[in-house]
């Protein structure tokens, strides 16, 4: 399954769950950690467990997709889901003004998670470079010798 698919069903399960301001970030090409944010905004710690644990159960159950793994707290009000490539952030209202990672990630383009069609990959490919043509080295005379050979003549001149 495409990384941009688990992002879009992600961004789908956390609204089945009432989050709000749900948005998707695609990094590829920003970042080295994943390509895509998924952003939510969950307004009580139980609509913060409810958003995570709907995200992880369908993806698991429909797709069979497992995080690689889940961090934080209730207590943090910020929850984050790792699927390869995905990187799943639950928020309280109040943490998601704090943190804003949209404007940190303010280069990112913002992705329409209802679309279905397929986003190509913004990164951009350098075009492959031919090897470079060995060329003969220049061989140079050894002057260590002729220097050695002056020293001495010139010990015997004296």
């Amino acid at each position: 399954m495409e990384s941009i698919e688990i992002a879009r069903l992600c961004a789908k399960y956390a609204d089945d769950k009432k989050a709000e301001n749900i948005m998707l970030l695609d990094l590829r090409g920003l970042s080295p950690v994943t390509d895509f944010f998924v952003i939510a905004t969950a307004s009580s710690n139980p609509q913060l467990r409810a958003v995570r644990d709907e995200i992880v159960e369908q993806l698991r159950e429909e797709h069979g997709e497992k995080p690689l793994f889940s961090d934080g707290t209730y207590e943090s009000q910020w929850l984050i889901v790792n699927f390869p490539n995905v990187l799943v952030h639950i928020l309280s209202p109040e943490k998601r003004e704090y943190y804003a990672l949209e404007e940190l990630w303010g280069d990112a383009p913002k992705l329409d998670w209802n679309d279905t069609a397929p986003i190509a990959d913004p990164t951009p490919r350098a075009p492959k470079k031919k090897p470079a043509k060995k060329t003969a080295a220049k061989k140079t005379a050894k002057k260590a010798p002729a220097k050695k050979a002056a020293k001495k003549a010139a010990k015997k001149s004296k």
